[in-house]
């Protein structure tokens, strides 16, 4: 069987990410498992490092769109993200605060979520780049409803069957029979109801200072937390550098990495790419689960 072709785009080029694209492009753990294929600016390297431009922010916004592009029309079967500068992003006059909201812009899709991906552990966010302070009133049972669905239905093709979700309060110890709150009695309860009726595998809300570590220990398959630290926190500490960043709900396959641009140490060789390496690999394994159609067409740099 041929190997299935995967896109890697270069993030912001003044960061790590044309210095990890490039090494793991070479790296025998990825080029096992698929034909990667590398986007980004010509020359990457006119790019000062650790420099915040909106020439850089363009350029990872064009790598993007191209990427995305081959992957709507077949020409790669899955499209793995180096990071990107939300600054040079706002810099370069782009509306999108992360990769997450342009891929559903760029793809058409009308609802995605932003699953973090361990073996130890999966979770994904109910909301993502919102202000905490605005995070209760988006958690609503319509929220919570469509995320858990969308969740339910998109793990299936990803290689989990009959996923074991369980999602995570709101409020600490998960409201405490309303004491510390009454979103998990209003909100929360009558959502989870609403999709167990639908034979979705759904508990909770359960308190998130101990529904992380069942999860870790394998008594459920993936998380649905309410805010992206309550999330973020614990794949961290599990995972740092191994997790993969996927977006469900697209109707092409996107993986990242669980880190951001470093422009701390761009430019100095030092940056390691082991966690574009496992999103390459996590890509080529949903790209293989779900048998997306491999076309040689050329495509990239």
């Amino acid at each position: 069987m041929s190997l299935p072709r995967i896109a890697i785009t270069l993030g912001d080029p003044a960061g790590i990410g044309p210095e990890i694209a490039e090494k793991a492009r070479r790296d025998v753990r990825v080029t096992q498992v698929c034909q990667p294929v590398l986007y980004g600016p010509p020359a990457p390297e006119r790019f000062a490092p650790g420099r915040l431009s909106a020439e850089a922010g363009r350029a990872a916004y064009d790598a993007i769109v191209a990427a995305v592009d081959d992957a709507l029309a077949a020409r790669v079967q899955g499209v793995v993200t180096a990071p990107i500068n939300k600054a040079a992003f706002a810099l370069a006059g782009l509306p999108w605060p992360g990769h997450t909201e342009l891929l559903a812009h760029l793809t058409g899709a009308s609802q995605v979520a932003m699953m973090f991906h361990t073996e130890a552990m999966r979770v994904v966010l109910a909301t993502i780049h919102v202000p905490l302070a605005e995070v209760p009133a988006l958690i609503t049972q319509d929220l919570l409803e469509r995320v858990v669905r969308l969740t339910a239905h998109e793990l299936p093709r990803l290689g989990y069957p009959v996923p074991r979700m369980a999602v995570a309060g709101l409020n600490p110890h998960a409201g405490e029979g309303g004491v510390l709150g009454l979103e998990e009695q209003h909100v929360f309860a009558p959502a989870l109801a609403a999709c167990r009726r639908d034979g979705i595998d759904v508990a909770g809300p359960f308190p998130a200072d101990t529904l992380f570590v069942r999860a870790s220990r394998g008594e459920f398959d993936l998380v649905v937390a309410c805010y992206h630290d309550q999330g973020l926190v614990p794949v961290k500490l599990l995972a740092f550098g191994h997790a993969v960043n996927v977006t469900l709900g697209l109707p092409i396959i996107r993986t990242s990495v669980d880190h951001g641009t470093a422009f701390d140490i761009a430019g100095t060789g030092r940056a390691d790419h082991g966690s574009l390496v496992e999103a390459i690999r996590l890509a080529a394994r949903f790209a293989n689960a779900t048998g997306m159609p491999v076309r040689f067409v050329g495509a990239g740099r």
